[in-house]
């Protein structure tokens, strides 16, 4: 044996109760678990770890992460490590990095820049999925990446790379050539296929085209999982419209981080819970993910309506500097309610930069769009076009407008799993980026109780592997692989806060991934156990 931790409490994912152990590790995979009263010798190995008092769990399973160029970045990527995290995934919300052609990449590469950094340090080598794949894969110098990454086909891309950006229906041919894209991507290694139906070019597409692409990844046995058309006004007919296109798909179904925001929804999501069990009792196959927190995060040109987006960032930024054409965004935001804003009229007070590309602009940050224009005396949309010129629709922004009940209610769901929804980016991030995992550990299971620890644990774990179709990952069991996180149940929580973001959490000393330590006593390890996690289904 290579490890053994010793009589730790054992909470192996399953939501079962947990038990006192013995767990020993070789070769990547769990070798042995010998329980409290169980005959025979205990099993020994060439590193002893002392677990007593700590909690040994499966690794957590972010199921929607935005760290697509951060993993090739940053080597150490504490953000997500230090957090537990094992596996990462990523190309989420329609938009990714991968299939793309040179056009489209630089794109693409300008439309999130508010997500993922302009990618001016990356160098990109790959255009396909498994290309992308690979380069996970060699990481830093050959050596893998912190964690391990599976990615979706970003239908934006997709539509981006067969037809542009184009505010219309897709013929024929251009529908069978994004079906050819989204089968090469899933024989490549991708695990589904991500939307983004409040963003461009994804959200152009009808429900007959992207049930087309959903017929595809049910072939591969893959699942859709849709940012959908609204979380605002018409939130429910929004979910409705996901439930009903993959069931005509036959397609499984994941919800990108599930909520009811905004005031029209206050005390709704019993609504939600109602039509997903009404879904599932009539054989859907259906999974959902949230963060614990209640402000979302975006980018700030995603607020605007999808006419102004038509035609790609240049063509955002000359309608934005013309004055007429501004008029009418103005309108439509603050007024009519932009479909970018989920069909919600703005407000400026709830809208909190978070971070900006251009480093001469950070006197924006922390501040609402509100606070910033009356500092300087002018009306809100003013400064906000401003901003969006002047830093070349790289804002991104905090929106204040979530409901705690909600979010209770939503991670209490036998469905449920997690997803930081993390935008590394920017000097005041979103502290979900840094804090997802230990906040529901600390805060909603340790201090509020809304979850038993076991529960929590299974949804931040076998839940999530179920999803993703991994049959050696997800549980505490002999054979499975060795993706491992200890911590202290009386003392985990999250160290980020909105005012100190990168706070790193407390009471997780240890990190495995294949059995080799990635943090160990709280510190971050060189060790770049991480890979791709490819699509382990069969070709149809």
């Amino acid at each position: 044996m290579d490890t053994v931790f010793r009589d730790a409490r054992v909470i192996d994912g399953s939501g079962g109760p947990s038990y006192r152990a013995d767990v020993a590790l070789s070769h990547g995979r769990i070798a042995a678990i010998h329980r409290e009263g169980d005959a025979g010798p205990r099993p020994s190995a060439r590193r002893t770890v002392s677990a007593d008092g700590l909690a040994l769990s499966p690794g957590f399973i972010d199921m929607h992460a935005h760290s697509d160029l951060a993993l090739l970045r940053d080597p150490a990527h504490e953000a997500k490590a230090a957090q537990g995290v094992t596996l990462e995934v990523i190309g989420q919300d329609g938009l990714s990095y991968a299939p793309v052609d040179d056009r489209t990449l630089a794109e693409v590469r300008a439309q999130i820049t508010g997500w993922n950094g302009d990618g001016s340090d990356i160098d990109f080598t790959w255009r396909t999925v498994g290309g992308y794949l690979d380069r996970l894969d060699h990481g830093f110098d050959g050596h893998g990446i912190a964690v391990n990454a599976a990615y979706l086909i970003p239908q934006g891309t997709v539509r981006m790379l067969a037809m542009g950006w184009d505010d219309r229906a897709a013929t024929a041919e251009e529908i069978a050539r994004m079906r050819q894209l989204v089968a090469e991507g899933l024989e490549q290694g991708a695990v589904g296929l991500s939307s983004g139906l409040t963003y461009t070019p994804g959200m152009y597409a009808s429900d007959a085209e992207l049930t087309e692409l959903c017929r595809v990844v049910a072939q591969y046995d893959g699942y859709y999982c849709p940012h959908h058309r609204s979380y605002g006004a018409g939130a429910l007919q929004a979910y409705e419209e996901m439930v009903a296109l993959t069931r005509e798909a036959g397609c499984a179904l994941h919800l990108a981080h599930a909520t009811m925001n905004f005031g029209v929804n206050k005390d709704r999501a019993p609504e939600l819970l109602a039509l997903l069990d009404a879904a599932l009792a009539s054989g859907a196959d259906i999974s959902l993910d949230t963060y614990p927190y209640t402000p979302g995060c975006t980018t700030l040109v995603a607020m605007l309506p999808s006419w102004a987006s038509e035609g790609g960032p240049d063509a955002i930024l000359t309608r934005l500097q013309d004055d007429a054409s501004a008029a009418r965004i103005r309108q439509v935001m603050e007024v009519d309610g932009a479909d970018g804003c989920h069909g919600v009229p703005i407000e400026w007070d709830a809208i909190e930069i978070s971070g900006v590309s251009d480093p001469a602009l950070t006197s924006y940050v922390g501040k609402t769009v509100a606070r910033s224009a009356a500092e300087r005396g002018e009306e809100p949309w003013v400064t906000a076009r401003r901003l969006l010129i002047e830093d070349r629709l790289g804002p991104t922004i905090l929106q204040h407008v979530g409901h705690e009940e909600n979010v209770r209610r939503i991670m209490r769901h036998p469905v449920h799993t997690g997803g930081s929804d993390g935008i590394l980016q920017g000097a005041k991030p979103h502290p979900r980026a840094y804090g997802t995992f230990p906040h529901y550990l600390g805060k909603y299971v340790r201090e509020l109780g809304i979850l038993p620890l076991e529960e929590c644990v299974a949804h931040l774990t076998s839940r999530a592997a179920a999803r993703l179709r991994l049959p050696d990952r997800g549980l505490v069991r002999e054979g499975y692989r060795a993706d491992l996180v200890l911590f202290d149940p009386e003392t985990v929580a999250a160290g980020s806060t909105f005012d100190v973001p990168r706070a790193l959490p407390t009471g997780i000393p240890h990190v495995l991934i294949d059995g080799r330590f990635v943090m160990q006593d709280g510190k971050r390890t060189d060790i770049l156990a991480g890979r791709s996690v490819r699509r382990s289904a069969p070709r149809p």
